[in-house]
């Protein structure tokens, strides 16, 4: 199979909507702006689209007769970044957290690109709808950066709503020089977990800290201790990530504040270890409270948590057989998995179906500086990720959907695209 490639005008469209989306990002489920012109694109390709599904998602499906359904997934929603690329095209945008903080918003993740991309292979896809037959389900999720944006879908009635799948396809882009695509059966990301854990004290003045109990002495013991969970009590062979990414506590220098709060991050792979750092997170918060003589037990209480991502082992030696007859040396197997997550597995497990997913590269190999996924600085090249993401979109999605079938494009194939 050679790799797809879009027409001139098609690909100028797609450039300059990538474009569009860079400079005009949204936080989670506030992706209302996004969704428009994505459904308005789709609405040109003549599929039939939904929005409004888990409030911003947006779905739509290109029926081309009978045989295989594939879901197809790209996330539209940005971070709290203040965007620092200098592009002509970089973001200027605000928004409000959902703790009604006025933030800077920036696609520092590349989600537009990958949402340019989706739209990219449904172009494709429909203008060539004579060299295939099935059902493309085509979704546009919200909020992947909160960890439950796929489930939300789901629980909104993906499955009842649309076609159900067989398998689940999706990429992302990444520090890789452009035009690389890179793949891992089995593990790919980390399930992770984020932890609000707040600790009391009792509050007082600075000068007279015996009659106080201070919550962020308690704090800085508690985020020591934690530290020793991954050096103490796993293997050195088991990989695990835990980290106190926020504490926050007090007003003033002179007064002790009677509370102290700490975000919590964990990555794990394996379901028992995860249980087990999170038995020891509880058993050494609830302990520093108790040697601080806290007035009451602290709580914990769940943020977000992102299944690991396990590609099918099977589904993704198929696929890859066909990146690789269509891109050559330029499809590669990462030798470990990421530490970073992603909730596309959601929409896999909800049907116990295979997901298959992969790396696009979207770095100027010639730049020097790695830039990573949410820095201020990641901007990836639009060419040749593009074009690469969606070729790659394209061949995994006719891997799978079923072959042409007299008749069948002609009949209920959008036509004129």
């Amino acid at each position: 199979m050679t790799a797809p490639r879009l027409a001139d005008h098609a690909r100028a469209r797609l450039e300059e909507f990538y474009r569009d989306l860079h400079e005009h990002p949204e936080l989670s489920y506030q992706e209302f702006r996004t969704a428009a012109k994505i459904a308005e694109y789709l609405d040109g390709l003549g599929l039939e689209v939904t929005t409004g599904i888990a409030r911003t998602g947006v779905v739509a499906v290109l029926r081309n007769g009978d045989g295989p359904v594939v879901l197809l997934r790209a996330d539209m929603d940005a971070l709290p970044v203040a965007e620092q690329t200098a592009l002509p095209y970089a973001s200027t945008a605000t928004g409000t957290d959902p703790d009604g903080n006025d933030v800077p918003v920036m696609h520092a993740c590349g989600h537009d690109m990958h949402v340019t991309c989706q739209l990219g292979a449904l172009t494709v896809l429909a203008a060539d709808a004579a060299t295939w037959s099935g059902t493309v389900v085509a979704v546009f999720q919200p909020a992947e950066e909160g960890g439950n944006g796929a489930t939300a879908m789901v629980e909104d009635g993906l499955y009842e709503r649309f076609p159900k799948p067989e398998i689940v396809l999706a990429q992302h882009v990444s520090p890789l020089p452009a035009g690389m695509v890179g793949y891992r059966p089995g593990y790919l990301m980390a399930a992770a977990d984020s932890l609000l854990v707040r600790l009391f004290g009792v509050g007082g003045h600075g000068s007279q800290p015996d009659l106080a109990i201070d919550p962020i002495v308690m704090a800085a013991a508690t985020i020591m201790r934690l530290q020793t969970v991954r050096s103490r009590e796993l293997s050195g062979t088991e990989p695990a990530v835990l980290t106190v990414g926020s504490i926050h506590a007090g007003t003033k220098d002179n007064i002790i504040p009677d509370q102290a709060e700490l975000k919590i991050n964990l990555r794990t792979f394996a379901e028992e270890t995860r249980t087990r750092i999170l038995a020891s997170i509880q058993r050494i918060v609830e302990a520093e409270a108790r040697a601080s003589g806290a007035p009451k037990t602290p709580e914990i209480s769940p943020i977000y948590r992102y299944p690991a991502l396990s590609n099918d082992e099977a589904a993704t030696a198929k696929t890859v057989t066909a990146l690789r007859d269509a891109f050559g040396d330029k499809v590669f197997e990462f030798p470990q998995p990421f530490m970073g997550s992603e909730d596309a597995g959601d929409l896999a497990t909800a049907l116990d179906i295979p997901i298959v997913y992969w790396i696009l590269g979207g770095a100027d190999p010639e730049a020097g500086e790695i830039v990573f996924n949410h820095s201020p600085f990641f901007a990836p090249l639009i060419q040749p990720t593009l074009d690469t993401g969606v070729g790659a979109m394209v061949v995994a999605a006719l891997t799978w959907l079923g072959p042409a079938r007299p008749g069948s494009a002609e009949s209920t194939a959008p036509q004129g695209v």
